[in-house]
């Protein structure tokens, strides 16, 4: 990978004419910088330490005794051996060019379109013992995933699994083992810091307790959780309001998730190293970057650092050749930058109720009251609106959130709710810089995920955003002020119910999540800042991917200024996605996600071409992960035990919150079953 890599940065600066009609297989499509100014000549020089070690040629799994043709090589690996055949070509070019001085120009080619698309892993991917889940299953899966043209994974890597039992005391386990396994099968990964419980929210298929030292210490302190104005805790995740005191075991909770990304950091350096570090910064407020490129030892080859002035179109595809690294940072519930205003653990909340505001806890409550006193009026500081409903109601329902004269127009409701939402901005402040002084110098991407709240978006106070702190209502952006404080950081603003349309859903709920996502698109446009996207659901037909594809071009308008997201993130990878169907439909999106917008290509070409590379009939991930399952049965009984031992605590509070829940009137009778 690391040669094929050094070569497609020489020839994106290497002057050279291309033709039209190259063959896609024959040469890697380059990215083109439109120059406005004539620059100098760069003068880039490769030379080998005298110390290198002599390393053998690698073998190209195509003439391999195992992999060859005659010993009946898959067809959905054919792409796979091809592209390492291609590297093993790079490797030589790159061997007979060592010791020259090559002289850099101006060249003017044909920008490369597409949006990556990478895939969740499962939640479970690494066990409660810290090992990988289904190793077999697993291997099976990347291999396939590598062969249908993803560009890489995501995966949780969770605050509760490798610092559960003692403060400081990390063990990496299963992660270590899975990271090498993608990295050996050529793919990228977006490493998530969950800082969150898993559990309670749609989507979550297991159960994985904060730290049981945190759970120590929320048992000792329950205002340490998200509280509710009924006094209902939430656990999934540390209050925020508690962000800066030292409440678990002599450390803030920012600490402790600093302490858990540096010690992640150190872990790993070596797989960080293998990236090149890749940064940038706007010159003369002009529309042109200037790239810094470091590749820190290649093989046995160093490349000197080379500047090149590149359009910022280009900025997005040189991530993609440049093979970066990514971190999202979990701040709250589910991972996403917002309260827990919509729990779905034992039935608090359904589908599509407005939620409730989670401000009640000593330590949010504490900073309500100094920023009403800082106003003047400290007889808003006592509590949060006592007439918003409960988490089912809907607007309409509710004094603070009805149309006309709801209590979010009046001066204490504008006071509060600014006071809410710049809680969760500045949480998301302290997290970032952070996370940036700690991976500054390894190459990696920040990105931050923001939920996707769609319900009773047509209504003028946007309720269930508001609750969950984003201030966003027919007269205010709420989006852009999240969009200004990632691009401050440089970090990426990842969006979900990517893939939803406004007559999917509920009309009566008055749900719009393509006009949301139409104005988030907005917003990171106004801001400067990179919009990732993912789908809130599992979805595997063609009118989601095709929604998909709409949205990640960011045509709005009729103008997309030549942006598109800069990644797609696939919601997951599961037995149901190696379906012969299903796998069919998912490589025919990934390759027009590549070409998303290549307007003169027929889709059913690419449906073809897709048939061609790749066997969808019998992918053989399904077959390996049917058959770990039925071996594994007896294990993840095992596992489930363990499991359910590990979060008794836990259980025993959701049992007597329930209990509470049933005596306040919060469920139904008919919920009780």
């Amino acid at each position: 990978m690391a040669m094929n890599i050094s070569h497609q940065i020489g020839s994106l600066a290497e002057s050279m004419t291309t033709s039209s009609n190259v063959s896609e297989t024959t040469v890697p499509v380059s990215a083109a910088a439109a120059w406005k100014t004539p620059t100098p000549n760069i003068r880039c020089k490769i030379t080998r330490p005298d110390t290198a070690e002599q390393k053998s040629q690698p073998t190209s799994p195509c003439r391999s005794p195992v992999l060859s043709a005659s010993n009946g090589i898959r067809p959905d690996l054919s792409v796979a051996c091809l592209a390492f055949a291609s590297e093993a070509v790079d490797l030589m070019t790159l061997e007979e060019t060592t010791e020259q001085e090559k002289t850099y120009k101006e060249v003017s080619t044909v920008k490369e379109k597409g949006v990556p698309v990478y895939v969740m892993m499962p939640l479970d991917s690494v066990t409660m013992g810290n090992t990988v889940n289904r190793r077999k299953a697993m291997n099976a899966s990347l291999q396939a995933l590598k062969s249908a043209g993803v560009e890489g994974v995501m995966m949780d890597v969770w605050w509760g699994l490798v610092e559960r039992d003692t403060p400081g005391v990390y063990n990496w386990g299963g992660y270590a083992e899975l990271l090498e396994m993608a990295k050996r099968h050529g793919l990228k990964v977006q490493a998530v810091m969950s800082f969150h419980q898993c559990g309670g929210n749609v989507g979550d298929s297991c159960t994985i307790p904060l730290p049981k030292w945190v759970v120590e210490e929320v048992g000792k302190d329950q205002d340490l959780a998200y509280t509710d104005q009924w006094g209902r805790r939430n656990y999934e995740y540390v209050s925020l309001g508690c962000d800066s005191i030292p409440v678990l075991k002599g450390r803030t909770p920012v600490q402790c998730y600093s302490d858990f990304m540096r010690a992640f950091r150190d872990n790993f350096k070596h797989l960080l190293s293998d990236t090149i570090v890749l940064s940038a910064f706007e010159c003369n407020r002009s529309r042109y970057y200037v790239i810094r490129l470091h590749l820190c030892i290649i093989m046995d080859a160093q490349l000197e650092h080379a500047v090149i002035p590149i359009e910022i179109g280009l900025l997005t595809k040189l991530f993609r050749i440049c093979s970066f690294q990514e971190i999202q940072v979990g701040m709250g519930p589910a991972g996403e930058l917002r309260f827990p205003s919509y729990p779905e653990q034992n039935g608090t909340w359904r589908f599509p109720g407005i939620g409730a505001f989670q401000c009640y806890d000593k330590y949010m409550l504490s900073s309500l009251k100094a920023a009403a006193e800082a106003a003047g009026k400290p007889e808003w500081g006592s509590t949060g609106p006592t007439d918003a409903g409960n988490y089912n109601n809907w607007p309409e329902d509710t004094r603070f959130f009805r149309k006309e004269g709801g209590g979010w127009t009046s001066p204490f409701g504008e006071f509060f709710l600014s006071w809410y939402s710049q809680m969760l901005l500045d949480h998301g402040e302290r997290l970032l810089s952070s996370a940036n002084g700690i991976f500054e110098k390894t190459g990696v991407k920040i990105s931050v995920k923001i939920a996707g709240i769609h319900w009773h978006y047509g209504t003028r106070s946007h309720a269930p955003e508001l609750t969950a702190g984003y201030y966003n209502t027919r007269n205010r952006d709420g989006y852009l002020p999240i969009a200004q404080m990632l691009a401050r950081h440089g970090a990426i603003f990842n969006f979900t119910c990517i893939e939803m349309r406004d007559h999917e859903q509920p009309q009566d709920a008055l749900c719009a999540p393509e006009k949301l996502v139409r104005q988030v698109a907005l917003a990171t446009r106004e801001a400067k800042v990179p919009l990732a996207g993912e789908n809130a659901l599992p979805r595997f037909d063609e009118r989601a991917h095709e929604q998909i594809l709409q949205a990640a071009s960011m045509n709005i308008d009729g103008n997309s200024e030549d942006r598109e997201m800069c990644a797609f993130t696939y919601l997951r990878m599961n037995p149901h996605l190696f379906q012969p169907d299903n796998w069919r439909h998912f490589v025919a999106f990934v390759k027009k996600m590549n070409e998303v917008k290549n307007a003169d290509r027929c889709l059913e070409q690419v449906e073809r071409e897709a048939e061609h590379f790749v066997h969808v009939r019998q992918p053989s991930a399904h077959k390996a992960i049917v058959e770990q399952r039925r071996s594994d049965s007896v294990q993840d009984t095992a596992n489930t035990a363990r499991d359910r031992t590990a979060v008794g605590a836990q259980s025993t509070w959701d049992s007597a919150q329930l209990e509470k829940d049933r005596a306040a009137g919060f469920l139904q009778p008919q919920e009780h079953a």
